[in-house]
């Protein structure tokens, strides 16, 4: 099944149930969302988009309904979606869309006025043919100046899009063909684009349409590897998707005991600010059997909170990633207490294994780097295969991640292979020290690095994010961590910072601290 093929059995079956509604904004039924895909697919291919063409989507969170349409129309095109971070500078957006070779764009509001009209001007190509302009108000058109020897790129409002007949509509595709491209977060250098086919873009399988009722909220950007999977996969459970553009801690309290969802998915930045928030302790949450935590390891002791707070529910920290796709691991309910840092078993046909420097596999309990496989299903850097051989080494996806496995194939992360510092010959992982560090009482956020050092080759920096009226010092740390963690493992320089620089999914860049460290060094 191509992925927009569940849309259309739900709205066949469940059409006037709400399919999808947005925190303190609007929501859409299944059939809303159904016949304004095929509305714009129909626009989309009236205006040159064919098959295996690429559409980038440049929308603002907030106007999340637009881009779920869009999303959907795209494919029903036969044309191949190109998600992008609408915080991106004009420059970013320039390259990704040379590099996709974009035909078609939908953006908004001053992403088309300001991003778009440079980005299309320093494109060099003449390949973008279309831009749809998804703002509100004024049907305006016009064209966006593009340096190609084609002249203009032609701009069209949404609402001018919009074909007037809404029936089932399709382009011919198999489940082979391209479906999107998914620009990595770019952590540790320039993002890469990964090539997703309709085959392997969901671990949720298709099924018969069913409908429960229940919700399922989350918070995570839409163009994401996360977001992504909460486009479908909710209705595939026959759950309504509840989107909170923007993460507030207190809201999203208010949302859970007044839309009483099923199930949520967090990134551990998000447990953090709901932990600490004055509400937590006495906020309804019954209603949650499933608590999904991803993007990036979660401490043991914050398991065990949200654990405490939902006894009921299946509280895991999920491992997955852009390149491996349709690869999870999973931990079953009450697992996670019982094997604090796991984040879980793979979930069949997906396979996992640890690996020396050299490739060979290690034993059981020894760290590694964590490889990933699942037959059939292998993704690939678009329009780079040097990448894609140095990523997929026989059929096995090399993460970068650093973990071991236990006697029953659960899995621990226990950091990335660039975040191993190596101080005076011993090896330490920054995830071990940080979870350290984020069980005091007075620490919101943490992330540690490692610094050169004349003598030592590399020194073990932490960087604290404090609670509203803490007054732990440095030195309180360093005393604190000393009772749990070696001398040499124990940082020697605390910088205090308003907060931590991260990335779309939530995971700090770690690159952006280094840099800081330079500079600091410098002066």
């Amino acid at each position: 099944m191509l992925l927009p093929e569940t849309l259309r059995l739900m709205a066949e079956s469940f059409g006037a149930e709400t399919a999808y509604s947005v925190v303190d904004g609007d929501s859409m039924t299944f059939s809303e969302w159904d016949g304004r895909a095929n509305r714009l697919a129909r626009g989309l291919v009236d205006a040159g988009i064919g098959p295996d063409d690429r559409v980038a989507l440049h929308l603002s969170t907030g106007n999340a309904l637009r881009w779920m349409v869009a999303y959907a129309a795209i494919h029903r095109a036969g044309g191949v979606a190109v998600p992008l971070n609408p915080r991106l500078a004009a420059p970013e957006v320039a390259h990704m869309l040379a590099h996709a070779g974009a035909r078609g764009v939908v953006a908004d509001g001053e992403l088309v006025a300001q991003d778009l009209s440079v980005a299309v001007a320093e494109n060099g190509t003449p390949s973008i043919a279309v831009v749809v302009d998804a703002s509100g108000g004024a049907t305006t058109e016009g064209a966006i100046a593009n340096r190609g020897e084609t002249g203009s790129a032609r701009r069209v409002h949404w609402e001018n899009m919009l074909a007037d007949d809404a029936s089932p509509m399709q382009v011919p595709r198999t489940d082979e063909d391209l479906a999107d491209i998914l620009y990595t977060s770019g952590t540790t250098g320039r993002p890469k684009g990964v090539s997703v086919r309709h085959v392997n873009a969901s671990l949720v399988p298709p099924m018969d349409p069913m409908w429960s009722g229940g919700g399922w909220l989350h918070a995570s950007p839409m163009f994401t590897f996360a977001g992504l999977a909460f486009v479908y996969n909710p209705m595939k459970l026959g759950l309504r998707g509840i989107y909170q553009a923007r993460f507030d801690a207190g809201r999203w309290l208010e949302v859970v005991e007044a839309e009483r969802p099923v199930a949520v998915f967090l990134v551990p930045a998000m447990t953090h600010l709901l932990l600490d928030h004055p509400r937590f302790s006495e906020a309804d949450l019954s209603s949650i059997t499933i608590c999904a935590v991803g993007s990036a390891p979660l401490a043991p002791f914050v398991i065990e909170r949200l654990q405490e707070k939902m006894p009921e529910a299946v509280v895991n920290n999920n491992y997955g990633m852009t390149e491996a796709g349709s690869v999870y691991c999973i931990t079953p309910k009450g697992e996670a207490l019982r094997r604090p840092g796991s984040v879980g078993q793979p979930v069949p046909p997906a396979e996992v294994r640890i690996v020396d420097a050299e490739g060979s596999e290690l034993a059981i309990g020894e760290v590694g780097e964590v490889r990933l496989h699942i037959p059939g299903r292998t993704r690939e850097y678009f329009g780079d295969p040097e990448a894609t051989a140095e990523t997929w080494v026989d059929g096995w996806l090399v993460t970068g991640d650093l973990g071991r496995v236990d006697d029953d194939g659960y899995l621990y992360i226990v950091g990335r292979s660039k975040d191993v510092i190596i101080r005076g010959g011993n090896n330490i992982h920054a995830t071990d020290v940080e979870n350290v560090i984020l069980s005091h009482d007075d620490v919101l956020d943490a992330a540690v690095v490692g610094a050169p050092h004349p003598v030592l080759g590399e020194d073990v920096v932490g960087f604290v994010v404090l609670r509203s009226g803490a007054s732990v010092d440095g030195a309180g740390l360093r005393g604190f961590c000393l009772d749990q963690l070696a001398e040499y493992k124990v940082p020697r320089r605390w910088l205090f910072v308003a907060e931590l620089p991260r990335n779309a999914t939530g995971k700090v860049v770690k690159t952006e601290l280094r840099r800081r460290l330079e500079e600091m060094a410098v002066q």
